[in-house]
């Protein structure tokens, strides 16, 4: 008897199923990270990585204020989880995010990435009051941890004393094993691109544009409830090989190969799901490498189970010499899978790069893509393939289930 599929109900609050839990959710994300924290040298922990901070505080501000280093979070051992954001965004949080002490929640600017200098003493004001903070939590002469900082503001925190350390490893660490509720976002998400495949598939002939197929992604999945698109590549024709991880305005032609990513967060949990077509008819030469890369991919989807090493999953995919390339990091990113879950690349990285010399042993609970991709004959074609996978102690379960065994023809002549 097969396995029942992973739950990907309905997006909506109802009463007459078991969906995700967000208050569980919460819980489980903040345990982790406290979890982390105590089993460190650290007093504390500084984010400013804007999933980390979503991870902790539960709480999210995306697009053009997102990115700007002026939001940041700080978890001590025994405290409550702070956060420093957008004055009228902290009122918000303080209104509407119950899970906060609204105490904890306060407005903050430090200078937009540079656009007010650190000479106007916001850096300055913030670390001192934040190793006040740590004084009175009692843990001022512990190590902080921190994950992403601005050089002026790691400056600053040294110049008044405090122990920085690297903190990034530690929350990878916490985020690497996925709940149940974690998967069934990421189950939602992945539902959410199944649909738009079927929507490209009938949109994909001669005359269209990439950009026009990255258009209809993108609306597609904002109508069906996506909170962030953050990228959608579109590769045709001769731009498949190499390939520039990138759309343009190309127009489809008849005959091409097409290959296309798609990467969203529905409630901030990831998708990064390629596929590949050819447009009205097919060659040997295209099919050949698309049989290589699904070749490929099983095979390293059949080695998915606990206990094993990522680098015995690396080596089931082809060296970079054998595909066209110098060395391992000349081919990067094409025999590859990373973790998925707030962030899009996330624990583990699998790599003949990184996994011969220091391997992941796989876990139930982590979610990860698994990407190939294999130039074809013909010196201008290539196929590229991506499965999500979830880890589960009786094997692997695929997330991503937009046909892909075989090379799809979309209208066919």
């Amino acid at each position: 008897m097969s396995a029942a599929p992973l739950p990907a109900p309905g997006h909506m609050g109802v009463d007459y199923e078991q969906r995700v839990d967000f208050g569980r959710l919460r819980d489980y994300r903040l345990a982790r990270a406290r979890e982390s924290l105590r089993a460190s040298e650290c007093g504390a922990f500084l984010l400013f990585d804007f999933y980390n901070i979503r991870y902790t505080t539960q709480t999210w501000i995306g697009g053009a204020l997102g990115d700007k280093m002026t939001r940041y979070a700080l978890l001590t051992r025994e405290g409550e989880p702070m956060l420093w954001d957008f004055g009228s965004a902290a009122r918000h949080h303080r209104l509407y995010s119950p899970w906060l002490e609204p105490e904890n929640c306060h407005a903050g600017m430090l200078g937009l990435r540079g656009a007010i200098a650190p000479t106007a003493g916001l850096m300055e004001s913030a670390v001192r009051q934040i190793k006040g903070l740590l004084e009175d939590a009692g843990v001022a002469d512990a190590p902080i941890g921190v994950d992403i900082v601005e050089p002026p503001f790691l400056f600053e925190m040294q110049r008044q004393g405090l122990n920085v350390v690297d903190a990034q490893q530690l929350m990878l660490d916490a985020r690497q094993i996925k709940s149940s509720d974690e998967i069934m976002l990421l189950t939602q998400a992945a539902a959410m691109v199944d649909g738009v495949y079927q929507d490209i598939v009938e949109a994909l002939k001669p005359g269209i544009r990439e950009n026009e197929i990255v258009a209809l992604a993108n609306k597609r999945l904002y109508e069906m409830g996506s909170d962030q698109v953050e990228a959608v590549n579109a590769v045709s024709g001769e731009r498949c090989n190499p390939h520039p991880h990138n759309f343009s305005d190309r127009l489809i032609r008849p005959g091409d190969q097409a290959f296309f990513d798609i990467i969203h967060s529905y409630n901030g949990y990831r998708t990064c799901y390629y596929r590949t077509f050819s447009v009205g008819s097919s060659t040997a030469s295209q099919r050949d490498a698309y049989t290589k890369a699904r070749e490929w991919m099983d095979a390293s989807i059949g080695m998915i189970k606990p206990g094993v090493g990522t680098d015995e999953v690396a080596a089931v995919w082809p060296a970079a010499t054998e595909f066209g390339f110098e060395n391992e990091m000349a081919a990067f990113g094409l025999q590859f899978g990373h973790g998925l879950g707030l962030g899009l690349h996330e624990r583990p990285i699998i790599s003949r790069l990184n996994s011969m010399t220091e391997p992941v042993e796989l876990q139930p609970g982590m979610v990860f893509a698994l990407e190939t991709y294999c130039p074809a004959s013909d010196g201008f074609s290539a196929a590229r393939i991506e499965e999500e996978v979830v880890v589960t102690p009786d094997g692997p379960r695929i997330l991503t289930l937009f046909p892909a065994q075989d090379l799809v023809v979309t209208n066919p002549y």
